[in-house]
């Protein structure tokens, strides 16, 4: 009796393996999404972000949640990705907020203000002193969320045709440049100009364009900005650590399972550690070769700079004064910063500046 109880008991459990194992993998479904990247496919790094993203999503699904990651034009421009998104015409893309101001000005802290954070303390910002909450905020409005998806760090300044010297040679100077940066330099005179990266080239060939800023050496060395504009200047001081997001269909997102919706919040973190790790190891190596190709580096005089700065703060104030989203965004940066920065001059500041003076030495 006791046996055949046990044979019951037994097949009852076998039963119910038979009956879990297809409803475990019910909370794995296929999913198919599409991916707008704002970057060309040649930018193996910036573009490559995406893709790996991707890779990270299928590899860690078992190849049950593909991501198709699509360029600039292939399905919208590349200052439309996040309208894509929006509007449902693709689920994610891969693009900086700043390019989006004019839907909402906050947007640019998501990418990061001049004169703000480093690509560390933008990370930090975002994670664990309110960014996140803040930018969401603004980006449910808009159908969407967004994720933490990669960063340059500190960027350069650009390719000029001309030496810039002071602050008057700023006057009238065509420059592309994105985000709150142009609106800065407008105030000094400048002419900022918002144009994809795939169309900067010829603009600065046929002089539609006095000068281009981008991301740093490795991507610019591959579009070739240097074959039309030799002065090449630093710091980038409106993108000190740009940061980059996957911006997703608020809907889409909410219909994915929740271990579905763990795993990409992971994969783009591991992504944004990738993209970061990656520009290090390349940037100098691009900027010995544009060197010996004829660049001339420059940097900005202290009189550029503080201009800027100047200028940046003004237009702080006026933003914060009409828009209560770009207030809230830049009060918490602004208190991070000033809560952070101290900690970075004593130790890190120090210890770098003291490998860097001292490395010829090894």
């Amino acid at each position: 009796m006791k046996r055949r109880n046990f044979l019951k008991g037994a097949g009852l459990a076998a039963a119910a393996g038979t009956v879990a194992m297809p409803a475990i993998a019910q909370t794995q479904p296929e999913i198919r999404w599409r991916l707008t990247s704002s970057f060309p496919k040649n930018l193996d790094t910036i573009f490559g972000t995406a893709q790996t993203f991707a890779k990270y999503m299928a590899d860690a699904t078992d190849g049950k949640f593909q991501i198709q990651v699509f360029a600039p034009g292939e399905i919208v421009g590349g200052l439309q990705a996040m309208d894509a998104v929006q509007n449902g015409v693709v689920e994610c893309a891969h693009t900086p907020l700043y390019y989006y101001i004019g839907k909402e000005p906050a947007l640019g802290m998501g990418t990061g203000l001049p004169f703000s954070l480093n690509a560390r303390q933008l990370h930090s910002w975002w994670h664990f002193a309110g960014g996140k909450e803040i930018i969401n905020e603004v980006m449910a409005r808009y159908n969407c969320t967004s994720f933490v998806c990669g960063n340059s760090g500190a960027q350069m300044g650009g390719f000029f045709r001309k030496e810039i010297n002071s602050v008057d040679d700023l006057k009238g100077l065509k420059f592309r440049i994105g985000g709150l940066g142009g609106q800065v330099l407008a105030k000094l005179g400048v002419v900022p100009q918002q144009i994809a990266p795939g169309d900067v080239y010829p603009a600065l060939e046929r002089g539609t364009l006095d000068a281009a800023e981008f991301v740093g050496p490795y991507d610019d060395e591959k579009l070739g900005f240097l074959k039309v504009a030799k002065y090449y200047y630093a710091p980038g001081w409106w993108e000190g650590g740009a940061m980059l997001h996957l911006v997703v269909n608020q809907q889409k997102w909410n219909e994915l399972p929740k271990n579905y919706q763990a795993i990409l919040s992971q994969a783009t973190e591991a992504a944004n550690n990738w993209m970061l790790a990656k520009y290090d190891a390349v940037n100098g190596q691009a900027l010995r070769r544009m060197v010996g190709a004829g660049a001339e580096l420059r940097t900005f005089s202290p009189a550029i700079l503080e201009a800027s700065l100047k200028a940046a703060n003004e237009l702080y104030a006026e933003l914060s004064a009409k828009n209560a989203d770009f207030k809230k965004a830049y009060d918490s940066m602004v208190a991070y910063r000033t809560d952070v920065l101290p900690w970075f001059q004593l130790n890190e500041y120090a210890f770098d500046t003291f490998m860097i003076r001292t490395r010829g030495r090894a």
